[in-house]
Protein backbone atom coordinates (compact mmCIF):
# COMPACT_ATOMS: atom_id res chain seq x y z
CA UNK A 1 0.00 0.00 0.00
CA UNK A 2 1.34 3.48 -0.36
CA UNK A 3 1.87 5.90 2.08
CA UNK A 4 1.74 9.66 0.86
CA UNK A 5 3.91 12.15 2.81
CA UNK A 6 2.25 15.34 4.01
CA UNK A 7 3.26 18.93 4.78
CA UNK A 8 0.62 21.26 6.47
CA UNK A 9 0.77 25.13 5.67
CA UNK A 10 -1.36 26.63 8.21
CA UNK A 11 -1.88 24.84 11.69
CA UNK A 12 -4.89 26.05 12.86
CA UNK A 13 -8.29 24.87 13.41
CA UNK A 14 -9.49 23.24 10.01
CA UNK A 15 -5.31 22.53 9.13
CA UNK A 16 -5.18 20.15 12.55
CA UNK A 17 -8.20 18.36 11.66
CA UNK A 18 -7.45 17.64 8.53
CA UNK A 19 -3.90 15.99 9.84
CA UNK A 20 -5.82 14.55 12.72
CA UNK A 21 -8.08 12.12 10.35
CA UNK A 22 -4.62 11.63 8.40
CA UNK A 23 -2.40 10.22 11.30
CA UNK A 24 -5.07 8.32 11.86
CA UNK A 25 -4.31 6.27 9.10
CA UNK A 26 -0.42 5.73 9.16
CA UNK A 27 -0.27 3.62 6.52
CA UNK A 28 -2.12 5.86 3.96
CA UNK A 29 -0.65 9.44 5.31
CA UNK A 30 2.48 10.51 6.73
CA UNK A 31 2.76 14.29 8.19
CA UNK A 32 6.23 14.91 7.79
CA UNK A 33 6.69 18.96 8.11
CA UNK A 34 4.63 22.30 9.27
CA UNK A 35 4.73 26.00 8.24
CA UNK A 36 3.01 27.83 10.95
CA UNK A 37 3.55 31.47 12.46
CA UNK A 38 2.18 31.59 15.88
CA UNK A 39 4.83 29.28 18.04
CA UNK A 40 2.64 27.55 20.37
CA UNK A 41 0.24 25.95 17.62
CA UNK A 42 3.56 25.28 15.36
CA UNK A 43 5.25 23.69 18.93
CA UNK A 44 1.99 21.62 19.89
CA UNK A 45 1.60 20.27 16.06
CA UNK A 46 5.18 18.84 15.75
CA UNK A 47 4.89 17.69 19.28
CA UNK A 48 1.83 15.90 18.26
CA UNK A 49 3.20 13.86 14.91
CA UNK A 50 6.73 13.64 16.03
CA UNK A 51 7.95 15.96 12.89
CA UNK A 52 11.59 16.76 13.38
CA UNK A 53 12.46 20.61 13.63
CA UNK A 54 14.50 21.12 10.48
CA UNK A 55 10.98 20.30 8.89
CA UNK A 56 9.34 22.98 11.04
CA UNK A 57 9.29 26.19 9.71
CA UNK A 58 7.30 29.86 10.69
CA UNK A 59 6.26 31.07 7.53
CA UNK A 60 5.22 29.27 4.47
CA UNK A 61 7.45 30.47 2.20
CA UNK A 62 10.28 29.23 3.97
CA UNK A 63 9.04 25.65 3.61
CA UNK A 64 8.28 25.72 -0.19
CA UNK A 65 11.70 27.60 -0.76
CA UNK A 66 12.73 23.83 -0.35
CA UNK A 67 13.27 21.02 -2.74
CA UNK A 68 9.68 19.55 -2.94
CA UNK A 69 9.82 17.25 0.50
CA UNK A 70 6.41 15.14 -0.07
CA UNK A 71 3.15 13.92 -2.00
CA UNK A 72 0.61 16.35 -0.71
CA UNK A 73 0.23 19.92 0.58
CA UNK A 74 -2.55 20.79 2.90
CA UNK A 75 -3.06 24.52 2.44
CA UNK A 76 -5.24 26.23 5.40
CA UNK A 77 -4.44 29.20 5.94
CA UNK A 78 -6.77 32.03 5.66
CA UNK A 79 -8.90 32.83 3.00
CA UNK A 80 -6.57 35.40 1.75
CA UNK A 81 -3.70 34.11 2.44
CA UNK A 82 -4.46 30.97 0.07
CA UNK A 83 -3.67 31.78 -3.21
CA UNK A 84 0.30 32.69 -3.32
CA UNK A 85 1.29 29.13 -1.44
CA UNK A 86 -0.94 27.08 -3.42
CA UNK A 87 0.58 28.63 -6.88
CA UNK A 88 3.92 27.50 -5.14
CA UNK A 89 2.41 24.32 -4.46
CA UNK A 90 1.53 23.39 -7.36
CA UNK A 91 4.69 24.90 -9.37
CA UNK A 92 6.58 22.35 -7.17
CA UNK A 93 4.34 19.55 -8.34
CA UNK A 94 2.75 19.12 -4.80
CA UNK A 95 -0.85 17.60 -5.01
CA UNK A 96 -3.09 19.95 -2.77
CA UNK A 97 -5.77 19.66 -0.16
CA UNK A 98 -7.23 23.16 -0.24
CA UNK A 99 -9.33 24.56 2.30
CA UNK A 100 -12.23 26.46 0.81
CA UNK A 101 -13.17 29.01 -0.41
CA UNK A 102 -10.01 28.72 -3.19
CA UNK A 103 -8.97 32.45 -3.04
CA UNK A 104 -10.97 35.82 -2.14
CA UNK A 105 -10.68 37.04 -6.28
CA UNK A 106 -12.63 35.05 -9.15
CA UNK A 107 -8.74 35.81 -10.66
CA UNK A 108 -7.00 33.88 -8.27
CA UNK A 109 -9.30 31.06 -8.49
CA UNK A 110 -8.98 30.72 -11.97
CA UNK A 111 -5.67 31.02 -12.07
CA UNK A 112 -5.34 28.29 -9.50
CA UNK A 113 -7.02 25.78 -11.85
CA UNK A 114 -5.16 26.60 -14.81
CA UNK A 115 -2.48 26.46 -12.77
CA UNK A 116 -3.15 22.58 -11.83
CA UNK A 117 -3.83 21.89 -15.18
CA UNK A 118 -0.74 22.94 -16.72
CA UNK A 119 1.11 21.25 -14.38
CA UNK A 120 -1.01 17.86 -13.82
CA UNK A 121 -2.01 17.99 -10.11
CA UNK A 122 -4.49 17.26 -8.58
CA UNK A 123 -6.02 20.03 -6.33
CA UNK A 124 -9.19 18.57 -3.95
CA UNK A 125 -11.40 22.05 -2.36
CA UNK A 126 -12.29 20.96 1.23
CA UNK A 127 -15.91 21.15 0.12
CA UNK A 128 -16.35 18.47 3.00
CA UNK A 129 -20.24 18.50 2.58
CA UNK A 130 -19.65 16.06 -0.09
CA UNK A 131 -17.93 13.57 2.38
CA UNK A 132 -20.85 13.24 4.69
CA UNK A 133 -23.21 9.61 4.82
CA UNK A 134 -26.02 12.42 4.61
CA UNK A 135 -24.79 14.45 1.32
CA UNK A 136 -23.83 10.95 -0.28
CA UNK A 137 -27.37 9.22 0.60
CA UNK A 138 -29.44 12.80 -0.45
CA UNK A 139 -26.75 11.90 -3.85
CA UNK A 140 -27.27 8.57 -4.42
CA UNK A 141 -31.67 9.26 -4.39
CA UNK A 142 -31.28 11.48 -6.61
CA UNK A 143 -29.08 9.67 -9.01
CA UNK A 144 -31.03 6.62 -8.48
CA UNK A 145 -33.78 7.79 -10.54
CA UNK A 146 -36.32 7.91 -7.34
CA UNK A 147 -37.53 11.40 -8.03
CA UNK A 148 -37.44 11.59 -11.24
CA UNK A 149 -36.01 14.67 -13.19
CA UNK A 150 -34.90 16.88 -10.49
CA UNK A 151 -37.10 20.20 -10.84
CA UNK A 152 -36.62 22.39 -7.95
CA UNK A 153 -34.64 22.69 -4.76
CA UNK A 154 -34.47 24.78 -1.69
CA UNK A 155 -31.40 24.80 0.43
CA UNK A 156 -31.14 26.53 4.05
CA UNK A 157 -28.01 26.79 5.67
CA UNK A 158 -28.87 27.77 9.22
CA UNK A 159 -25.09 29.27 10.33
CA UNK A 160 -26.30 29.48 14.14
CA UNK A 161 -26.48 32.25 16.22
CA UNK A 162 -23.37 32.32 18.39
CA UNK A 163 -21.51 30.37 15.85
CA UNK A 164 -21.95 33.37 13.50
CA UNK A 165 -21.11 36.12 16.22
CA UNK A 166 -17.75 34.38 17.19
CA UNK A 167 -16.34 33.70 13.31
CA UNK A 168 -18.49 36.82 11.10
CA UNK A 169 -19.11 39.42 14.23
CA UNK A 170 -16.19 39.17 16.16
CA UNK A 171 -14.00 36.50 14.59
CA UNK A 172 -11.52 36.17 11.35
CA UNK A 173 -14.47 36.41 8.97
CA UNK A 174 -15.45 39.92 10.44
CA UNK A 175 -14.63 41.88 7.51
CA UNK A 176 -15.22 40.92 3.25
CA UNK A 177 -12.06 43.39 2.57
CA UNK A 178 -10.10 41.33 4.89
CA UNK A 179 -10.65 37.92 3.87
CA UNK A 180 -14.20 37.07 1.95
CA UNK A 181 -17.81 37.98 1.64
CA UNK A 182 -19.45 35.73 3.73
CA UNK A 183 -21.18 33.67 1.23
CA UNK A 184 -17.90 32.66 -0.35
CA UNK A 185 -16.19 31.93 3.09
CA UNK A 186 -18.81 30.23 4.52
CA UNK A 187 -21.56 29.06 1.87
CA UNK A 188 -19.29 28.19 -1.09
CA UNK A 189 -20.25 24.56 0.51
CA UNK A 190 -23.99 25.26 -0.17
CA UNK A 191 -23.33 26.37 -3.77
CA UNK A 192 -21.28 23.53 -4.35
CA UNK A 193 -23.54 20.77 -2.94
CA UNK A 194 -26.47 22.50 -5.15
CA UNK A 195 -25.16 22.37 -8.45
CA UNK A 196 -23.33 18.90 -7.60
CA UNK A 197 -27.09 17.19 -6.96
CA UNK A 198 -28.41 18.96 -9.54
CA UNK A 199 -25.80 17.82 -12.03
CA UNK A 200 -25.93 20.42 -14.64
CA UNK A 201 -24.48 23.90 -15.33
CA UNK A 202 -25.59 27.70 -13.30
CA UNK A 203 -27.00 29.72 -16.25
CA UNK A 204 -28.52 32.69 -14.05
CA UNK A 205 -27.75 33.86 -11.08
CA UNK A 206 -29.99 36.49 -8.55
CA UNK A 207 -29.17 37.65 -4.38
CA UNK A 208 -30.30 40.03 -1.69
CA UNK A 209 -28.73 40.39 1.63
CA UNK A 210 -27.42 42.84 3.56
CA UNK A 211 -25.93 43.20 7.15
CA UNK A 212 -29.26 44.27 9.20
CA UNK A 213 -28.96 43.35 12.63
CA UNK A 214 -25.21 43.21 14.15
CA UNK A 215 -25.14 46.83 13.75
CA UNK A 216 -24.70 50.03 16.03
CA UNK A 217 -28.37 51.18 14.93
CA UNK A 218 -29.67 47.71 17.72
CA UNK A 219 -27.40 47.99 20.18
CA UNK A 220 -29.41 48.67 24.08
CA UNK A 221 -29.48 51.77 25.08
CA UNK A 222 -26.45 52.27 27.43
CA UNK A 223 -24.60 48.68 25.92
CA UNK A 224 -20.85 48.92 26.82
CA UNK A 225 -18.25 48.72 24.03
CA UNK A 226 -17.08 45.29 25.80
CA UNK A 227 -19.56 43.08 27.09
CA UNK A 228 -17.07 43.06 30.29
CA UNK A 229 -17.08 46.55 30.29
CA UNK A 230 -20.39 46.37 32.98
CA UNK A 231 -23.96 48.37 32.68
CA UNK A 232 -25.53 46.20 29.64
CA UNK A 233 -29.06 46.38 30.17
CA UNK A 234 -29.81 43.17 28.31
CA UNK A 235 -26.49 40.93 30.09
CA UNK A 236 -28.13 38.41 31.55
CA UNK A 237 -30.28 37.65 28.51
CA UNK A 238 -27.90 38.02 25.48
CA UNK A 239 -26.85 34.91 24.06
CA UNK A 240 -24.01 37.01 22.73
CA UNK A 241 -22.44 37.78 26.06
CA UNK A 242 -18.96 37.37 25.75
CA UNK A 243 -17.89 36.40 29.54
CA UNK A 244 -20.99 33.74 29.47
CA UNK A 245 -19.71 32.61 25.75
CA UNK A 246 -15.92 32.22 26.39
CA UNK A 247 -15.39 32.20 30.22
CA UNK A 248 -18.91 30.96 32.06
CA UNK A 249 -20.93 28.92 30.33
CA UNK A 250 -20.08 25.44 29.98
CA UNK A 251 -23.00 24.95 27.37
CA UNK A 252 -21.03 27.05 24.79
CA UNK A 253 -17.61 24.85 25.68
CA UNK A 254 -16.45 24.80 21.96
CA UNK A 255 -16.51 28.22 21.60
CA UNK A 256 -15.03 28.87 25.04
CA UNK A 257 -12.65 26.01 23.54
CA UNK A 258 -12.33 27.99 20.02
CA UNK A 259 -11.44 31.61 21.83
CA UNK A 260 -8.87 29.72 23.99
CA UNK A 261 -6.80 27.92 20.96
CA UNK A 262 -6.97 31.61 19.12
CA UNK A 263 -5.87 34.12 22.31
CA UNK A 264 -3.49 31.27 23.83
CA UNK A 265 -0.09 32.49 23.80
CA UNK A 266 1.08 29.68 25.87
CA UNK A 267 -0.19 25.77 26.72
CA UNK A 268 -1.05 26.93 30.57
CA UNK A 269 -3.19 29.91 29.25
CA UNK A 270 -5.17 30.72 32.56
CA UNK A 271 -8.52 32.26 33.04
CA UNK A 272 -7.40 35.76 34.23
CA UNK A 273 -5.17 35.78 30.79
CA UNK A 274 -8.93 34.78 28.81
CA UNK A 275 -10.11 37.76 30.86
CA UNK A 276 -7.78 40.09 29.60
CA UNK A 277 -8.04 38.86 26.03
CA UNK A 278 -11.59 40.05 25.88
CA UNK A 279 -10.30 43.43 27.62
CA UNK A 280 -8.38 43.89 24.03
CA UNK A 281 -9.59 41.40 21.31
CA UNK A 282 -12.68 41.89 18.91
CA UNK A 283 -13.59 38.51 21.06
CA UNK A 284 -14.97 41.18 23.56
CA UNK A 285 -16.80 43.31 22.05
CA UNK A 286 -20.51 43.70 22.01
CA UNK A 287 -21.89 41.89 18.63
CA UNK A 288 -23.48 46.08 18.20
CA UNK A 289 -20.58 47.78 18.28
CA UNK A 290 -17.90 45.64 16.53
CA UNK A 291 -16.10 45.81 13.45
CA UNK A 292 -18.09 43.59 11.19
CA UNK A 293 -19.46 44.28 7.82
CA UNK A 294 -20.12 40.98 6.49
CA UNK A 295 -23.99 40.27 5.45
CA UNK A 296 -26.06 38.49 8.80
CA UNK A 297 -28.70 36.88 5.87
CA UNK A 298 -28.58 36.45 2.29
CA UNK A 299 -30.76 34.51 -0.21
CA UNK A 300 -28.82 33.65 -3.73
CA UNK A 301 -31.33 32.55 -6.35
CA UNK A 302 -30.58 30.32 -9.35
CA UNK A 303 -31.71 28.96 -12.56
CA UNK A 304 -29.34 25.86 -14.07
CA UNK A 305 -29.54 24.28 -17.69
CA UNK A 306 -33.03 22.85 -18.69
CA UNK A 307 -34.72 24.86 -16.67
CA UNK A 308 -33.91 23.25 -12.72
CA UNK A 309 -34.23 25.92 -10.76
CA UNK A 310 -32.70 26.45 -6.66
CA UNK A 311 -32.44 28.67 -4.07
CA UNK A 312 -29.83 29.15 -1.40
CA UNK A 313 -31.26 30.91 2.13
CA UNK A 314 -28.30 31.54 4.70
CA UNK A 315 -28.70 33.66 7.83
CA UNK A 316 -27.66 33.42 11.62
CA UNK A 317 -30.79 33.59 13.40
CA UNK A 318 -31.56 29.98 14.63
CA UNK A 319 -29.59 27.26 16.68
CA UNK A 320 -28.06 26.00 13.27
CA UNK A 321 -28.00 23.23 10.82
CA UNK A 322 -28.65 22.56 7.25
CA UNK A 323 -32.32 21.88 5.92
CA UNK A 324 -32.65 20.71 1.57
CA UNK A 325 -35.80 19.62 0.16
CA UNK A 326 -35.90 18.72 -2.92
CA UNK A 327 -38.74 18.44 -6.08
CA UNK A 328 -38.58 15.84 -8.87
CA UNK A 329 -40.92 14.72 -11.28
CA UNK A 330 -41.66 11.70 -9.48
CA UNK A 331 -41.11 12.83 -5.62
CA UNK A 332 -39.90 15.02 -3.39
CA UNK A 333 -37.00 14.60 -0.56
CA UNK A 334 -36.95 16.10 2.63
CA UNK A 335 -34.01 16.22 5.02
CA UNK A 336 -32.25 18.16 8.17
CA UNK A 337 -29.11 17.19 8.62
CA UNK A 338 -29.24 16.62 12.19
CA UNK A 339 -32.03 13.92 11.86
CA UNK A 340 -31.48 10.29 11.61
CA UNK A 341 -33.09 9.66 8.51
CA UNK A 342 -34.34 11.20 4.98
CA UNK A 343 -37.87 11.45 3.89
CA UNK A 344 -38.83 10.61 0.34
CA UNK A 345 -42.55 10.72 -0.93
CA UNK A 346 -43.36 9.52 -4.48
CA UNK A 347 -45.88 11.88 -5.79
CA UNK A 348 -48.23 9.70 -7.45
CA UNK A 349 -48.25 6.97 -4.48
CA UNK A 350 -49.02 8.27 -1.59
CA UNK A 351 -48.64 4.44 0.52
CA UNK A 352 -44.77 5.15 -1.15
CA UNK A 353 -43.16 6.96 1.72
CA UNK A 354 -39.78 6.15 3.17
CA UNK A 355 -37.37 7.59 6.23
CA UNK A 356 -33.88 6.26 4.36
CA UNK A 357 -31.81 6.10 7.33
CA UNK A 358 -28.25 7.82 7.42
CA UNK A 359 -25.28 6.87 9.57
CA UNK A 360 -25.18 9.31 12.67
CA UNK A 361 -22.41 11.63 12.73
CA UNK A 362 -22.55 14.84 14.42
CA UNK A 363 -23.50 17.96 12.36
CA UNK A 364 -21.75 21.69 13.41
CA UNK A 365 -19.20 23.15 13.32
CA UNK A 366 -17.70 20.72 16.43
CA UNK A 367 -18.59 17.66 14.87
CA UNK A 368 -16.33 17.31 12.10
CA UNK A 369 -18.97 18.39 9.24
CA UNK A 370 -21.44 15.61 10.13
CA UNK A 371 -18.57 13.52 9.08
CA UNK A 372 -16.97 15.16 6.02
CA UNK A 373 -13.70 16.13 7.45
CA UNK A 374 -13.08 12.34 8.37
CA UNK A 375 -14.56 11.64 4.54
CA UNK A 376 -12.58 13.74 2.33
CA UNK A 377 -9.02 12.74 3.87
CA UNK A 378 -10.76 8.88 3.22
CA UNK A 379 -11.70 9.37 -0.16
CA UNK A 380 -8.87 11.89 -0.91
CA UNK A 381 -6.32 8.51 -0.23
CA UNK A 382 -8.13 6.40 -3.29
CA UNK A 383 -8.55 9.38 -5.57
CA UNK A 384 -4.50 9.81 -5.59
CA UNK A 385 -4.02 6.09 -5.44
CA UNK A 386 -6.04 5.72 -8.56
CA UNK A 387 -8.77 3.51 -7.10
CA UNK A 388 -10.92 5.90 -6.30
CA UNK A 389 -14.69 4.72 -7.17
CA UNK A 390 -17.11 7.06 -5.33
CA UNK A 391 -18.90 10.56 -7.06
CA UNK A 392 -18.31 13.10 -4.05
CA UNK A 393 -14.35 13.98 -5.26
CA UNK A 394 -14.31 17.30 -7.45
CA UNK A 395 -11.17 18.27 -9.30
CA UNK A 396 -10.41 21.95 -9.00
CA UNK A 397 -11.84 22.98 -12.52
CA UNK A 398 -15.52 22.05 -11.13
CA UNK A 399 -14.88 23.24 -7.46
CA UNK A 400 -14.04 26.82 -8.99
CA UNK A 401 -16.77 26.88 -11.66
CA UNK A 402 -19.05 26.69 -8.41
CA UNK A 403 -16.80 29.16 -6.58
CA UNK A 404 -18.11 31.52 -9.60
CA UNK A 405 -21.47 31.10 -8.77
CA UNK A 406 -21.16 32.74 -5.07
CA UNK A 407 -18.95 35.53 -7.10
CA UNK A 408 -21.96 36.18 -9.55
CA UNK A 409 -24.08 36.55 -6.38
CA UNK A 410 -22.27 38.54 -5.32
CA UNK A 411 -22.23 41.17 -8.20
CA UNK A 412 -25.95 40.66 -8.19
CA UNK A 413 -26.18 41.88 -4.51
CA UNK A 414 -24.51 44.76 -5.14
CA UNK A 415 -25.40 45.94 -8.92
CA UNK A 416 -29.62 44.59 -7.78
CA UNK A 417 -29.34 42.65 -11.39
CA UNK A 418 -29.51 38.99 -12.71
CA UNK A 419 -26.15 37.79 -13.49
CA UNK A 420 -25.68 35.68 -16.80
CA UNK A 421 -23.40 32.89 -15.87
CA UNK A 422 -22.27 32.72 -19.20
CA UNK A 423 -21.68 36.25 -19.77
CA UNK A 424 -20.08 35.99 -16.42
CA UNK A 425 -17.30 33.38 -16.98
CA UNK A 426 -16.92 34.74 -20.41
CA UNK A 427 -15.66 38.15 -18.95
CA UNK A 428 -13.30 36.02 -16.42
CA UNK A 429 -11.77 34.30 -18.86
CA UNK A 430 -13.28 30.74 -17.96
CA UNK A 431 -14.61 27.91 -19.27
CA UNK A 432 -17.02 25.56 -17.48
Amino acid sequence: MKQFSVILIGAGSRGRTYTHFMSQMPDKYKIIGVAEPVEVKRKAFAQKHEIPEENCFVDWREILNRPKMADIAVIATMDNEHYAPAMKAIELGYHLLLEKPVAPTVEQCTDIANAAKDKGVSVIVCHVLRYTPFFKTVKNIVDSGRLGKIMSIDHVEGIGDVHFSHSYVRGHWHSEAETTPMLLAKSCHDLDIIQWLVGKNCKKVQSFGSLTYFTEENAPEGAPVRCIDGGCPIAKECPYNSYKVYIENMDRAWWKSAFRSIVATHPDFTDDELMEALKRTDYGLCVFHANNDVNDHQVVNMEFEGGVTASLTVNAFNRGGRYIRIYGTKGELYAFMEDESIYVKETYNERNREHVPVMKTIEGIEGGHGGGDAGIVYDLYDYLNGTYQGVSVADIHISVANHLIGFAAEESRHNDTVVSMDTFCEKHDFTV
